[in-house]
């Protein structure tokens, strides 16, 4: 009766079952891997939601696209991060989830592949799944900085193969392409007649200047580019459901990706009216909702370094922006007894490498969203049960 699609193992695993119970219990759990906005205690202006309230919103005049005055509040943001994008090369998404799904949509069909990073986030399997979509991983190797594996990536491309996915910074990793990358994957993907999938929604975060870093991708006159952003991250307003696909490329390549976008956005216009009809207020004030996001993320990123200065049993891998810090520790135990063990004996939880397809164990993966003092008194914990 049910889609194959559909059919995921649903078992609970260890840690959820250890969470809940601890959870039921009434135990004072320091949960370090929350990374949602929302509750992490960032101090938001009193009047954000003014601008979805105008009478404006009232009424429903959907463009497949996207309303325009979003569309060019999206494209003035592009050119506050130094790159000159046409609202005309913009579709506004409910989300980054959905952004996939339609380029997913548009550069597929069932049983085509679509070659993403490792590691991950875990969510890109869900939505390949549901779009009859297989994954395929390439490596991002790392001796100090993580950095692209050319030779590696190139063993991976098939007959199959329709699209390369680079999220940058990458989650959890929070490394960059650097621009003799980009431009390397760039011609790789022109050669090969592929599409880019350049998932940028953390690009705004980083720890440090670094000249050789790419924030955004342009396909210019060599490969069709299909980049993502949205509220979510960059104003750090999950809730308010609002994200964008920015199309480049070569001319014939960019129009035809729009042109079959605007068909397929047209069919769902799953995007809401009051929060387009804010968008160009929201946007404008980008910096002001970001200051106090950056401003968590160093403090307890200093934090980190700070505590990890006075053990040798965990290492902090390099890390050049994003929302998330990766420790390397101890391999004398498997990464899921790790982090049950922290759990059970110290209420702290951790997601495993394992859930981001780190190929090899062990490492911990952090948010540096959480609340300054239960990051400190968390990773005080974490450290004290290696």
């Amino acid at each position: 009766m049910f889609s194959s699609r559909t059919t995921w193992d649903r078992t609970e695993n260890q840690l959820t079952s250890l969470l809940r119970v601890k959870r039921r219990s009434g135990a004072a759990v320091l949960d370090l891997t929350d990374s949602n906005p929302t509750r992490a205690g960032i101090p938001r202006p009193a009047d954000l939601l003014a601008s979805l309230a105008g009478p404006e919103s009232l009424v429903y005049d959907p463009e497949p696209r996207g309303l325009l005055p979003a569309r060019e509040a999206v494209a003035a943001d592009y050119r506050r991060r130094g790159l000159d994008v046409s609202p005309d090369q913009l579709v506004l998404t409910a989300s980054t989830s959905e952004a996939y799904s339609l380029a997913f949509r548009i550069l597929c069909d069932p049983g085509d592949a679509i070659l993403v990073p490792r590691p991950s986030y875990p969510l890109l399997d869900f939505l390949a799944t549901l779009e009859s979509v297989t994954l395929e991983r390439y490596p991002l190797a790392y001796d100090g900085v993580w950095h692209l594996d050319d030779s590696a990536l190139a063993a991976r491309v098939t007959p199959a193969t329709r699209a390369i996915v680079v999220v940058n910074p990458n989650n959890p990793t929070g490394s960059f392409l650097k621009r003799d990358e980009a431009d390397r994957l760039l011609d790789f993907c022109a050669a090969r007649q592929l599409a880019m999938i350049a998932d940028e929604v953390f690009a705004d975060y980083t720890f440090g200047a670094d000249s050789r870093r790419l924030t955004a991708f342009d396909g210019g006159d060599r490969a069709l580019v299909l980049a993502f952003g949205g509220l979510s991250k960059s104003c750090g307003l999950p809730q308010l459901k609002l994200g964008w696909i920015a199309v480049s490329g070569p001319a014939r390549l960019r129009d035809e990706a729009l042109a079959r976008l605007e068909i397929v956005a047209d069919t769902y216009l799953s995007v809401g009216t009051p929060v387009q009809r804010a968008a160009p207020r929201l946007l404008a004030r980008t910096r002001e909702l970001q200051q106090p996001i950056s401003d968590r993320l160093a403090a307890n990123l200093g934090e980190l370094r700070r505590q990890l200065a006075g053990t040798s049993s965990a290492t902090l891998l390099e890390v050049e922006g994003g929302w998330s810090a990766v420790l390397r520790v101890p391999a004398t135990i498997s990464e899921e007894e790790r982090v049950c063990r922290l759990l059970e004996r110290r209420d702290v939880l951790v997601h495993p490498g394992y859930f981001f397809d780190f190929d090899a164990e062990a490492y911990v993966v952090l948010s540096l969203l959480v609340a300054e003092e239960t990051f400190a008194v968390g990773v005080q914990r974490l450290l004290a049960d290696l």
